[in-house]
């Protein structure tokens, strides 16, 4: 990825190649007149991100939103999606009660601001064709770097990520509500202001609303330094959640699901950092 170029595109002129302040994406923090600002990949719905996210903050929700430039913002360079946000300044999330359950105020406030259908054409999820064999690899690969760290893994993980995928096709029909949100809330896409702000919202997407709040329980401080070592705990969680609730509630039928979706979401999302965690280490 060529980092001169696409920061030319946006009129920042530059001539060495600028370091990305990312380690698994290029993002650059470039100076803009007298302020910082941020250029990272977007996805390729870029428009409708964008659209969602303006709504989000005339609506009063912190979330970054496209600095106006002298050209396009979002740009494309090559096949990717490129856009400007603003830095935001402030303090890091480092596990804090308080933070914690202004943390779950916030998704509340993005969840409860969904309009009722996919009106900005977010991408869809439609994750559900897992197979057994997927299961299997991984699970060899998670085995393996389990041994090399030496770390004794549950042997019933293969099992519920079996029980997983047969599951898949009972949450697919289960019509659950749905709502637009940038799915992927964890800790190190936040700055506290001292209120946590959005700073990365690129991942927007049509959800299931339970699909997106056990993201958040079992990835929130996956690549923070600053953050506990392991998911919330009991207490955190329901603190996290008597924020959330504020603002949205966790329907009867949503919550006959959780169980199943939580184990979804796992197989998902967390399957493939396990099996891919030397990549992810280094």
């Amino acid at each position: 990825m060529n980092g001169t170029k696409i920061l030319n595109i946006f009129g920042f002129e530059v001539e060495e190649e600028p370091a990305s302040i990312y380690p698994y994406s290029p993002v650059y923090r470039v100076k803009y007149g007298n302020r910082d600002v941020v250029v990272k990949r977007t996805q390729k719905r870029a428009g409708n991100v964008m659209s969602y996210t303006n709504m989000l903050k005339d609506k009063g929700i912190n979330v970054v939103t496209p600095v106006k430039l002298q050209v396009d913002n979002p740009q494309k360079y090559e096949d990717t999606n490129f856009v400007v946000y603003p830095f935001i300044e402030g303090e890091k999330y480092s596990g804090k009660d308080n933070e914690i359950y202004e943390a779950g105020k916030l998704l509340g406030q993005i969840h409860s601001s969904s309009p009722v259908s996919n009106v900005y054409d977010l991408l869809v999820y439609d994750v559900y064709d897992f197979n057994e064999e997927e299961v299997k690899e991984s699970m060899e690969a998670i085995n393996q770097h389990a041994q090399k760290a030496g770390i004794r893994m549950d042997p019933g993980l293969k099992t519920k990520l079996l029980e997983s995928v047969a599951n898949q096709q009972e949450l697919y029909r289960a019509n659950l509500p749905h709502v637009a949100t940038p799915h992927d809330f964890k800790a190190n896409n936040l700055i506290l202001i001292p209120e946590p702000f959005l700073i990365d919202p690129d991942n927007a997407a049509w959800i299931p609303k339970i699909f997106d709040l056990a993201l958040a329980l079992l990835l929130f401080h996956n690549e923070h330094e600053e953050a506990p070592d392991r998911v919330f705990t009991k207490g955190e969680w329901e603190l996290f959640l008597s924020g959330y609730r504020e603002y949205i509630d966790i329907t009867d039928e949503e919550k006959s699901f959780w169980e199943m979706a939580k184990q979804h979401v796992f197989l998902d999302e967390v399957m493939w950092l396990m099996a891919e965690y030397e990549e992810h280490s280094c």
